[in-house]
């Protein structure tokens, strides 16, 4: 469903320089944002840290360092 969202234009080049920044479209942040305030999104940290208890501290930030990619949108990735 299309929607229109009017924010002040300092606002918008925060999250323009935020999207540039991370690899993501302005629509990726915003619905990322809303996802996370409506409590329907587990950080990537949440996730490493549910899924690594039983791992070593070590291992621990290996893991961190091999799914850090897991976050960016590639444009290409939806040619």
């Amino acid at each position: 469903m299309p929607i229109s969202l009017r924010i002040p234009e300092s606002r918008e080049k925060l999250l323009r320089r935020y999207a540039e920044k991370t690899g993501k479209t302005k629509t990726a942040v915003i619905l990322e944002a809303i996802d996370e305030k409506l409590g329907l999104k587990i950080s990537r940290r949440e996730i490493i840290r549910n899924f690594s208890g039983w791992m070593s501290e070590e291992d621990t930030r290996d893991l961190k360092r091999a799914v850090e990619d897991f976050d960016t949108i590639h444009d290409g990735d939806w040619e």
